[in-house]
């Protein structure tokens, strides 16, 4: 199978300066502050994390070789199923023509696949921060290699959105906020409860929504190798947690408690697909109305929570005040789920 092309920007080699300015328009920079983390002691301390290292240093791949990029993709058709779409059936849908039906089919799908590659972004910049601030040489060696792992994600999703679906939605603005605030803790757990406890729970419940449904054999296979290594991120995060919360006071308990609460606003917000409709020429609080009370996106909503909440038990975060404000958001039912690792 021959590697597909690598898209590169056209500017002059002999020019570094040229080079810059061309990324310079499209460069966000954020102010952080955490510690850098030593350790002058390289005997293991946790064998589950030695050994989630040991699983991904075997189970690396490359998008370019492992995917068959030769497979032609419509993305106006029915790759995934029209009924699993909120405004499937209502008054709305009923209004677009033919024509209007595929264009927002490919709309959603890249506006989903752009807030995947975005997020994965969000866990390749934390990731990385993971490296440096975290204690234990054991999940030092893990998290570099999540860093390769996002960074290959990275190049997935751009691949598929650059190359079949020819179009890229920016940012949500609730999944920015949700990184930044990740990005721009100073304190190591915080990292890891924003990034690898509800960013990549969430996302691991999205990919496998899209596994389940997807028709389309390419996007199902790339799904399939990204959902492999987020099981690992995942388990990295529980593994790296339990025990931590037990050490802390009130009102660090409390700032556990209400990041998490606020992670999981944020994510169950950017659900709302707000610049497909304004693309589509939807009627933006008429649409919002009807999203928020379909059944499919409650359920929908709901389902993505599946690993959250029982993480967040085993983890010792589930207090009285966060099942409280779980009950409020309707995802408590998931607390007697399986926890990760």
């Amino acid at each position: 199978m021959t590697p597909p092309a690598v898209a590169v920007a056209t500017v002059d080699p002999q020019d570094p300066r040229e080079a810059l300015d061309a990324v310079e328009d499209f460069t966000e920079r954020l102010s952080t502050t955490f510690d850098t983390c030593y350790t002058w002691n390289y005997d293991t301390f946790r064998v589950g994390l030695r050994n989630l290292y040991d699983k991904a240093k075997q189970n690396q791949w490359d998008q370019a070789t492992a995917l068959d990029w030769s497979i032609d993709v419509d993305p106006e058709a029915e790759n995934l199923p029209d009924m699993n779409n909120p405004l499937y059936g209502t008054r709305l849908w009923s209004k677009f023509t033919e024509r209007e039906i595929r264009k927002f089919r490919m709309e959603q799908l890249s506006w989903s696949l752009s807030q995947f590659l975005h997020g994965e972004q969000g866990a390749l910049l934390a990731t990385a921060q993971i490296v440096d601030a975290v204690p234990w040489i054991e999940a030092k060696y893990y998290a570099a290699t999540q860093v390769m792992d996002e960074a290959r994600h990275v190049e997935t999703y751009d691949h598929y959105l650059r190359d079949k679906v020819k179009k890229e939605y920016p940012i949500n603005p609730h999944l920015k906020t949700l990184l930044d605030q990740i990005l721009t803790d100073s304190r190591w757990d915080m990292k890891y409860l924003g990034m690898q406890i509800m960013v990549e729970g969430l996302a691991m419940a999205a990919f496998g929504l899209m596994e389940k449904f997807s028709n389309e054999p390419l996007l199902k296979t790339m799904t399939q190798y990204i959902m492999r290594d987020e099981a690992r991120h995942v388990a990295f995060g529980v593994l790296s947690l339990e025990g931590v919360y037990k050490e802390l006071n009130e009102r660090e308990m409390r700032e556990r408690e209400e990041f998490t609460y606020e992670g999981c606003r944020l994510m169950r917000d950017r659900l709302y697909a707000v610049e497909v409709w304004q693309e589509m020429g939807l009627p933006l609080e008429e649409t919002k109305e009807i999203v928020m009370s379909s059944d499919i996106m409650r359920e929908f909503q709901k389902m993505l929570f599946s690993k959250v909440v029982p993480n967040c038990k085993r983890l010792g975060l589930l207090t009285p005040w966060l099942r409280e404000r779980f009950h409020e958001l309707d995802i408590l039912r998931f607390e007697h789920d399986e926890a990760s690792a």
